[in-house]
């Protein structure tokens, strides 16, 4: 009990100190996480865990979707992926379709890794004053 009171302190602590694209990097690790979390579960036949699973990561991509600024063009397109991601999650999770939930863990993961490569660049850029 005490590891896990320890664990979670430290990964409140992290949240609360991490910027916003730290944050949305977390919500992308922890989208495809809940994903993975659902796929392994369907595999097991737990279909309570892979149902709970599941509706996590909805809940991460509909918050990705309310937070979109809308007065930038690529926001419009990013939300249609976005819409599809979620379609992809919801589909998944009636019929039990891993391919479906391979293909949401797959967009999400692209966009996570460009997510982090932005964050590297921008770091960078500071870094050389630009």
């Amino acid at each position: 009990m005490n590891a896990t009171h320890t664990a979670n302190a430290y990964k409140r602590q992290q949240v609360m100190t991490a910027s916003p694209e730290e944050l949305t990097l977390m919500l992308y690790n922890g989208a495809i996480r809940y994903v993975t979390e659902s796929i392994v579960a369907i595999d097991k036949k737990d279909i309570p865990k892979a149902h709970a699973a599941n509706m996590r990561a909805q809940n991460i991509v509909r918050e990705f979707m309310l937070t979109l600024d809308m007065k930038y063009e690529i926001s419009k397109n990013w939300l249609r992926i976005d819409e599809y991601i979620l379609h992809c999650l919801i589909q998944g999770n009636v019929k039990k379709d891993k391919i479906l939930l391979e293909e949401a863990k797959r967009l999400l993961t692209e966009f996570r890794d460009t997510w982090f490569q932005a964050m590297k660049q921008v770091r960078s850029d500071k870094a050389v004053g630009k």
